[in-house]
């Protein structure tokens, strides 16, 4: 019989509408969800756990998702190379760049793409 691996993953969004739909989701890729409602809470998951993935929206309150993730990359973190994907829906006044220069490795427009978003997760957490 073959163990399941599970991916673990940090959800960085402040609506609990998406957070459960990302948790409903990502548990058929055999994700084991934590969930982060603002950036402060994100840099302090980090201290305590692991993860395999970040999924980070962009406008967090009282830490943004970009202000975070430049936080992760810096090295204060415990594993600052981890795979961050952004996801936001009304960064419209952003340029995309801006995600990619704070160290994000993907960047998504909300509504979100759901078969995109699983193939991202399988990307940049199935081990090879």
């Amino acid at each position: 019989m073959t163990e399941v691996v599970y991916k673990k993953v940090l959800v960085a969004e402040d609506s609990s509408v998406i957070q459960n739909l990302l948790k409903k989701i990502l548990l058929f890729e055999n994700c084991k969800i934590t969930s982060a409602k603002n950036g402060e809470a994100v840099l302090d998951k980090f201290e305590s756990e692991d993860y395999d993935l970040v999924i980070m929206d962009i406008n967090l309150p009282l830490l943004d998702g970009l202000s975070a993730t430049k936080q992760i990359r810096s090295g204060k973190t415990k594993k600052a190379n981890i795979p961050i994907i952004g996801i936001s829906g009304n960064a419209k006044n952003l340029p995309v760049s801006e995600f990619f220069e704070a160290g994000m490795n993907e960047y998504m427009q909300k509504p979100l793409d759901y078969d995109k978003l699983i193939e991202l997760v399988k990307k940049y957490t199935d081990k090879h």
